[in-house]
Order: structure tokens, then C-alpha cells, then sequence
């Protein structure tokens, strides 16, 4: 059904708040938006702005995900809802042919002198990889309504592999002031992880029900807790963290060390869980992981952020190898969201070279 919300003012009674109609310009949006990029996700860099598309338009936004993915974001404008959906894919025909130094120009306009690859690091603390920039990517529509004839075009385009999603903001008096509310029509995860597990540009095939998971290792977490307290975690923000909530009881994971390779597979044994109720088992008796696990940080100091502290999935390893014997080799398929389901022959490639690699893989 159409998106719609209420803010109500909490009190005895608590009183409804007024709906505006709109704000003073959707430009206006579009610069609070530049100003602050957590109002549509605070995953994603901003890198231009009111970009030609040589065939007639102007894209409103182009944001990169930490992945390399690249955003298309429109504002309504004016448009019906049908229509600014429609002129969003036509964009996203031209987006999807930029290579590395077309996106690497369109920064430069965007931010003059700046560096495209030094500001990605500093924005995510890990480095632009090229070959995947741009691999994937998804379209984002920001409007103040959404009819029911858009939201089925919506989701019938999701259900066939094309990532893309509505972003209502809805507007509310105080009487002194104005509120900015915003409400998905699908789980940010939703599309997130329909733009991972597959390029537009690469075969598809069915999913074969074993999932990628990519444990960060260094500062921030250790595999060497992974393996002897038997888990996977991610932190540092929602992008990170929410795609573990794809992983279920008994799901098979395959993970990977980004630097090093393959290091483990084993079982799902329970749903993640934040960092505050995360138990683990030292010597015989319970304790939080916050508390108990020394090898690395685990986002510590974000544990009263629940957009940025760590979640962890309790898992039954089958077989695991230490860093220094990760299974690394070319061909193998690798991704930088923290859980999937891919859907490509590389993947399909990549078990079977693990299951050799790892003859106990079934053992639980």
C-alpha cells in the first residue's frame, strides 16, 4: 500500500502532529540532502551532483557504497510517481556504462581538487577497487508520495534483479518549526543485496543455498576468536551489519578474509545478535563477548549506537585454516558486502574448489 506515517508529540495527551504539504523546494532537499547524506544513508559518499547524461536529462545525485557500487538518486520533482520511476531507469542506462575514469571526472566536478581513491579510503577505511567500481548499482527514488500502480512497478522490477527503491520524506508542523520524516518502501537490505549477488553484465544462475560471507579481519575483529569461540560478526554501520540478518539456523557459510582468502566453513547455529547480548564461553562459563574477547576491537566504541556497534552470528565450524593457510586463488569469487547469495557460475566455481580445499566441509 502507499507509503504514509504520523508523528504524534508525546504528552498527556499526546497530540498529532500537522502534515505539510511540502517542502519550500525540492531543491532544498536535494541540498540538505549534499549537507548531510545520513538522511538517505549514512553507507553511502555522495560523489556527484547534477550530472548530464548526454541524451537529454540530468541525473539529481550519484552516491558509491562501500562495495563500489554505484547510487542512482532522483528527486520527483514535480513528476507523478510513474513517471519519475520511468526517467530513473533511463538514467540508470546511462549509469551503467561509466568505467573507472568517467566516475573518477565526475568526483572532480563534483569535489574540485579532491581525489576520488584517497577520499573513498578515508570515508571507508579500505581501498577502491577498480575492477569492481561500478560492477553493480542501484536506483534510489526520493519523492513525498508514492501511488499503488508505482509500488507494484517497483516491485515487480525487484523481484526480477532490478535494485531499486523509494524513499518517501513526509514534512510535520510543531508550529514553530519543521520535521523531516522518510520511510522505505523496501528493506534497504533488500536492494543492497540484489545489487551484490549478481552484475547486470555477468552470467546468472540459480542460487545453490550456500552463503558468502566476507570477516573483516584487523583492528576491529580477529579471526582467531572467530575460530576458537566459533562466530562471524560485522560493525561500523548498518550496511555492514544487516546483510547477517540473511543468515538462519543451520545455513551453510563459507567465509573469506578479505586479503587473505577462504578460511572457514561451517554451520549457522542461531540469528545475530548485538555485541551487548553476545555470550561466549571462557573456560567453562559465560560471558559477554564485549567483556571476554581480546584479539581485536569489535567496535567497542560504538556500543550505545545500535547503527554501528557489532552483531555476531554464533556459528558450528566444520573445518577452519589460520590466515597464513587461507585457500586464495584466482577465479575465486569475492565480495565486499558482509553476507550474500550469489548468483553467478563464479560462486559455483568457487565451492567446488572449496570443497577440495576443505574435505570436512559437511562434517556438521
Amino acid at each position: 500500500m502507499p507509503i504514509k506515517h504520523s508523528i504524534w508529540r508525546v504528552g498527556k495527551p499526546p497530540v498529532r502532529l500537522l502534515e505539510s504539504s511540502s517542502l519550500s523546494s525540492e531543491k532544498l532537499l536535494e541540498e540538505m540532502i549534499v549537507s548531510a547524506p545520513e538522511i538517505l544513508s549514512d553507507q553511502w559518499m555522495i560523489i556527484g551532483r547534477q550530472e548530464d547524461t548526454g541524451f537529454g536529462g540530468r541525473i539529481d545525485l550519484l552516491a558509491v557504497a562501500p562495495d563500489g557500487a554505484l547510487v542512482l538518486i532522483e528527486l520527483k520533482r514535480g513528476k507523478t510517481p510513474r513517471e519519475v520511476v520511468a526517467q530513473a531507469i533511463d538514467y540508470a542506462t546511462w549509469l551503467e556504462d561509466l568505467d573507472a575514469e568517467e566516475i573518477a571526472r565526475i568526483y572532480g566536478r563534483y569535489a574540485p581538487g579532491r581525489d576520488l581513491a584517497e577520499d573513498f579510503r578515508s570515508r571507508f577505511e579500505s581501498e577502491l577497487d577498480e575492477a569492481t567500481l561500478n560492477e553493480t548499482h542501484q536506483i534510489v527514488v526520493v519523492a513525498s508520495s508514492l501511488d499503488s500502480g508505482s509500488e507494484r512497478i517497483v516491485g515487480y522490477l525487484n523481484r526480477r534483479g532490478i535494485s531499486i527503491n523509494v524513499l518517501c520524506f513526509q514534512l510535520f508542523d510543531t508550529g514553530t518549526e519543521q520535521l523531516l520524516s522518510r520511510a522505505w518502501l523496501l528493506d534497504p537490505v533488500e536492494t543492497q543485496i540484489a545489487s551484490a549477488v549478481t552484475s547486470p553484465k555477468a552470467a546468472k544462475e540459480p542460487w545453490n543455498g550456500e552463503y558468502y560471507v566476507s570477516f573483516g579481519h584487523g583492528k576491529d575483529r580477529s579471526w582467531d576468536d572467530a575460530m576458537k569461540f566459533g562466530f562471524v560478526s560485522a560493525g561500523g554501520g548498518s550496511w555492514y551489519s544487516n546483510t547477517l540478518n540473511l543468515l538462519k539456523q543451520n545455513d551453510r557459510i563459507w567465509v573469506k578474509a578479505p586479503g587473505y582468502g577462504f578460511v572457514g566453513v561451517g554451520r549457522v547455529k542461531g540469528p545475530a545478535e548485538a555485541a551487548t547480548d553476545f555470550k561466549i564461553s571462557i573456560e567453562g562459563k559465560e560471558q559477554l563477548a564485549a567483556e571476554g574477547l581480546s584479539g581485536a576491537e569489535y567496535h567497542r566504541r560504538y556500543m550505545n549506537d545500535p547503527e554501528k556497534m557489532e552483531y555476531f552470528v554464533p556459528v558450528e565450524w566444520a573445518q577452519t585454516v589460520p590466515l597464513a593457510n587461507a585457500v586464495d586463488e584466482i577465479g575465486l569469487f569475492g565480495n565486499q558486502n558482509t553476507a550474500c547469495a550469489p548468483k553467478t557460475p563464479k560462486w559455483t566455481h568457487t565451492i567446488e574448489r572449496l570443497k577440495q580445499a576443505f574435505p570436512k566441509f559437511n562434517s556438521v
